[in-house]
């Protein structure tokens, strides 16, 4: 299935190429060159469709204290930093980066209430530069989970991705699993935990969304 953000990009991109396709053909004939080239053209398109899927994904039942990952991909910081945005404290700080291969749904890491959104424009350093979760176009959405804790859920495009969608909206209740939004085309999401939390995942860990525990935040 396609995701609803992919839709346009994909019907324009089979338009496009069918029309590269015609054109070559009508210019040039049928024979081995214009098939490779069909080929490629066509390899390309479902790589597009293939960016944009939106699979069905069971979500691991958890705690209210309990933290999933919000997306697919590999941890690739798992640090103590300075959150001076939303919690303004110290925290840990868990990041995953999506590579191009990598679902890129961003779904809900729990049940709670968003108390907290800001888009900030920026720039485009790839996604697993130190600097890119201060400097790089991107979301952050704060949540107060059932347990009363606070987290800080922020989307970071990358150096290919241009495009991040949010759909978080203060005052909202959201449950794990749920749709946060989408990135386009490569990028990350980092996750900023209270001090203390015990953090599940180390840095090389692959992690699926909806079903991995990220972090277990601890009794309030």
């Amino acid at each position: 299935m396609i995701h609803k953000e992919g839709r346009i990009s994909v019907l324009l991109t089979f338009v496009m190429f069918a029309a590269i396709i015609l054109a070559i053909m009508l210019a040039f004939g049928v024979n081995w060159i214009t098939i490779a080239f069909s080929v490629a053209f066509l390899a390309l398109f479902c790589f597009v469709a293939y960016f944009f899927r939106d699979p069905h994904r069971q979500v691991k039942s958890s705690a209210n204290n309990e933290i999933l990952s919000s997306a697919d991909g590999k941890v690739i910081i798992v640090k103590e930093v300075e959150e001076n945005e939303f919690l303004h404290s110290k925290c840990i700080q868990v990041s995953v980066f999506m590579s191009i291969w990598s679902v890129h749904v961003n779904y809900y890491p729990c049940k709670g209430t968003v108390v907290y959104r800001n888009y900030h424009p920026g720039n485009y350093l790839v996604a697993w530069h130190p600097k890119s979760s201060e400097k790089n176009e991107r979301t952050s959405i704060g949540i107060k989970t059932e347990g009363g804790k606070e987290i800080l859920v922020r989307q970071i495009a990358g150096y290919v991705a241009r495009r991040v969608v949010c759909y978080a909206k203060e005052g909202d209740k959201v449950f794990a699993g749920e749709q946060m939004g989408f990135i386009k085309f490569g990028s990350r999401v980092d996750f900023f935990l209270p001090f203390g939390s015990e953090v599940l995942v180390k840095e090389g860990d692959k992690v699926r969304a909806c079903q991995t525990v990220i972090a277990n935040l601890g009794v309030s």
